[in-house]
């Protein structure tokens, strides 16, 4: 089965193996979804993320986080911009999100950034996703 959009379909993975207390799942690999991956494990959103190769195909091995109740610690994960509807936003847009609780994932000129340090650069973009 063809994939037409990554982001979306890891984002989902990531979502369904929460709702089943799975401890670890694995995404299609690309370097967006590396990126994005990378954003939630330096936010604390989940545990680890790992490339792994196999032969020609690579897959993204993440390991989910929990609290002491055995709840997963992402209250929701949703995509913004979709293939047949981009959403852009300025610099001045993106400050906060959820007072601060929350991330804006976001495309820029300059990667794939999280919205305080794209705030910080000055810059906006493509928003991906947002995490709480």
């Amino acid at each position: 089965m063809a994939i037409n959009d990554l982001v979306s379909d890891a984002l989902t993975r990531v979502r369904n193996a929460g709702m089943r207390r799975l401890p670890v799942t694995t995404l299609v690999h690309s370097k967006s979804v590396e990126a994005v991956a990378n954003i939630l494990v330096d936010k604390g959103y989940i545990e680890s993320c790992n490339v792994v190769e196999d032969g020609v195909k690579k897959t993204i091995k993440v390991v989910l986080k929990y609290n002491e109740e055995g709840k997963t610690v992402i209250n929701e994960i949703k995509r913004v911009s979709k293939p047949g509807r981009r959403v852009y936003k300025g610099k001045e847009d993106i400050k906060r999100f959820k007072n601060g609780y929350g991330t804006i994932i976001i495309s820029t000129s300059r990667g794939v950034l999280p919205n305080d340090k794209a705030f910080e650069l000055g810059i906006g973009g493509e928003v991906m996703c947002t995490v709480w």
